[in-house]
C-alpha cells in the first residue's frame, strides 16, 4: 500500500490533462456523428465487403512486416502509390450514391437554394390526380396487372424520361390501366408522372443493389427502389404475382399498403396550398369595413 501511494505521489502531479472547451466538445460530437454515419452507410452498401477485403490485405502486410518478408513489403510499398486512385475507382458507384443522397437532404436544400425557381407551397398535383392514381393502382392490383409509376418531385427525371416514349397526357385511371395492360406496346417499363400529366412510358430505371431487399422481389420492385435511391421521386409498384401495391421513397420500400395509405403518401408530397376559411375572410372584411367607417 505504501508503494502504491508513493507511485501515485510521484507520477500524478506530472500528468497534465488537456483543457476541454465548449468548441472541443462540439468538434468531438460532430466527428463522432460523421464516423457513425459513414460506418452505417458502409454497412448498407457493397463497400462493406470491399472494405473487409482491404482489411485482409492490410493484415497480410502487417504480418509481412512482423516476419520481415522484404519482398512482399517492397511490392506493397510500390503499389501504395496507386492505392488511392484504385480505391476511388473501386468505390466510385458508392461514393456517387453517397453524394447524391447528401444533396437530396432537406438541410442542403434550405441552405443552398438550387431550386429557387419553384415557389414554396406550390401544389404539385391536384386531388383529382391523386384519386385517379389510387383508383388505377388498386384496379390493376385486383386483376394482378403489374405496374411501375414514378412520380417526380424536385429532382427532374429527364435522363430516364428520354429512355421511354413521350406521351404528355392528362392523368386518368383508364389511361394508366390501358398503358400497363398485357401485350400492349407500352406496358413494359415505367411511367413517369410530372405534375398532373403522364410525360413518358416504357422508361428504363436503374436497379437497386440493396442486398437487404427480399429475394422474392422481382425486377419491377428493384427498379422502383433503384430510382428512389438516386432521386427524391415517389415510386408506386403493383405486383404482377400478388397484386399488392407498394411504395418506394428514399430507397425504403413499404409493401402491401392500402388505398388510404397510398393516398397519404401522395398527399404528403402534394404541397397543397393552404386555403383560408371563408368565414374568417368575412370576419376580416367586416372588420376592415368597420375600421374605414370609423
Amino acid at each position: 500500500m505504501d508503494v502504491l501511494n508513493q507511485i501515485l505521489n510521484d507520477y500524478l502531479p506530472k500528468i497534465s490533462l488537456p483543457r476541454i472547451g465548449f468548441t472541443d466538445i462540439i468538434e468531438i460530437l460532430l466527428i463522432s456523428f460523421f464516423i457513425y454515419q459513414f460506418m452505417f452507410w458502409i454497412k448498407s452498401t457493397r463497400a462493406y465487403a470491399l472494405l473487409k477485403g482491404i482489411a485482409i490485405v492490410l493484415l497480410f502486410i502487417l504480418l509481412a512486416y512482423i516476419f520481415r518478408m522484404n519482398t512482399i513489403l517492397w511490392i506493397g510499398k510500390n503499389l501504395a502509390t496507386i492505392a488511392i486512385t484504385a480505391v476511388l475507382v473501386i468505390f466510385q458507384p458508392e461514393l456517387r450514391k453517397a453524394l447524391e443522397q447528401l444533396g437530396q437532404k432537406n438541410i442542403m436544400a434550405s441552405l443552398i437554394p438550387f431550386d429557387s425557381g419553384k415557389t414554396e407551397g406550390e401544389e404539385r398535383f391536384t386531388d383529382k390526380t391523386i384519386n385517379e392514381i389510387v383508383r388505377a393502382c388498386f384496379d390493376m392490383g385486383e386483376v394482378k396487372t403489374g405496374a411501375l409509376i414514378v412520380i417526380e418531385q424536385n429532382v427532374v427525371l429527364n435522363e430516364y424520361e428520354r429512355t421511354g416514349i413521350n406521351i404528355d397526357s392528362v392523368i386518368t385511371s383508364q389511361l394508366l390501366i390501358n398503358i400497363f395492360e398485357h401485350n400492349t406496346p407500352l406496358h413494359d417499363g415505367a411511367v413517369i408522372i410530372r405534375g398532373n400529366r403522364i410525360v413518358a412510358a416504357t422508361c428504363y430505371l436503374p436497379l437497386s443493389d440493396n442486398m437487404a431487399l427480399s429475394k422474392q422481389l422481382g425486377t419491377r420492385h428493384r427498379a422502383g427502389v433503384g430510382i428512389s435511391e438516386v432521386s427524391d421521386s415517389l415510386t408506386i409498384i403493383v405486383s404482377e404475382e400478388t397484386g399488392q401495391v407498394s411504395v418506394a421513397v428514399e430507397g425504403i420500400l413499404t409493401r402491401d399498403i392500402t388505398a388510404e395509405q397510398l393516398r397519404g403518401f401522395l398527399r404528403k408530397i402534394q404541397n397543397k396550398k393552404k386555403t383560408v376559411d371563408s368565414s374568417k375572410l368575412k370576419q376580416l372584411w367586416k372588420g376592415r369595413v368597420k375600421h374605414e367607417e370609423e
